[in-house]
């Protein structure tokens, strides 16, 4: 009989328990890992800048984890330097793409149909043009570098949470209290402040969180291609740019490992996004 109930319900308790547990096991060792590199690139500090032309392209070893470069920097170093410097221009990016999505959220549901309009037209403007083309011309027209890699990812990451948290207020615009707040006379500015806000605060860190992948792996690829981050840099896109030039030549290790770090720093964003996602909602939370 038990087990027919939990062959209805769909899974156990303890599955579920098992699932919940599994998913903040993941989110703490994705902490664990940006964690990592944030303390690693202090500690490292200036090790891996200054080039050793007498170990250049080594192999990797006990000496040099992930091998050295054409000028003999340590590329364990060199790359997590890189993650570092991924860390924190997309942190800058996702979080003023996340304001520039809750501004405009905001300013569609309470300002009335026109807003709601522009910003409609707005979002289906930016998804409708390449993605990959607007950042190049974005970065190009900025003359390339740091400050125009962070404005072209920030001016185009924000349509899709715009439009989740939308809808997340069209929803809340339903509310008894947010319907008792219009009948005792309060501006929609004032109930966007004081109701709106703290409810979409647990979205809009979740999507902060996610937009962090999207913000690195295309800052590196601009990086890649030559209109991102400048060549001095130790970013990911420019040891991989760099990186082309010699694989033929048997050097794998200049390639293999900067872009295996870059994929785990990503999954390592996707673990705590799902893990923010399982604890703020409750649906999710007992599933």
């Amino acid at each position: 009989m038990t087990e027919v109930l939990e062959t209805t319900s769909g899974s156990s308790p303890r599955t579920r328990m098992n699932k919940r547990i599994l998913t903040l096991a993941a989110t703490g060792i994705g902490a664990a890992g940006i964690a990592f590199v944030v303390a690693g690139a202090i500690v490292f500090g200036d090790f891996g800048i200054a080039p050793d032309f007498s170990a250049r392209l080594a192999a990797p070893s006990w000496a040099h984890w992930f091998g050295t470069d054409q000028f003999g920097h340590d590329m364990f170093a060199r790359t997590v330097h890189g993650l570092n410097v991924s860390l924190w221009v997309g942190l800058i990016a996702a979080t003023l793409s996340a304001f520039i999505a809750l501004g405009l959220s905001v300013f569609a549901t309470t300002c009335g149909r026109w807003a709601d309009m522009l910003v409609s037209f707005l979002v289906d403007a930016t998804m409708g043009l390449p993605h990959l083309v607007l950042l190049i011309l974005i970065s190009f027209a900025l003359g390339g570098g740091t400050h125009a890699v962070i404005v072209a990812v920030a001016t185009t990451h924000w349509p899709r949470l715009t439009r989740v948290l939308r809808a997340e207020i069209l929803q809340l615009r339903h509310a008894d209290f947010i319907v008792v707040s219009r009948r005792l006379g309060k501006s929609w500015w004032y109930i966007g402040r004081h109701h709106f806000l703290p409810h979409l605060l647990p979205q809009l860190l979740v999507g902060l969180v996610l937009l962090f992948p999207h913000a690195i792996l295309h800052e590196a690829g601009l990086t890649f291609i030559g209109f991102g981050l400048e060549p001095t840099k130790p970013a990911i896109g420019v040891l991989l740019a760099d990186s082309m030039r010699y694989l033929t030549a048997g050097n794998w290790w200049l390639g293999l490992y900067p872009g295996l770090s870059l994929l785990l720093l990503v999954l390592c964003f996707d673990a705590i996004g799902n893990g923010l996602r399982l604890l703020q909602d409750p649906r999710q939370a007992h599933r």
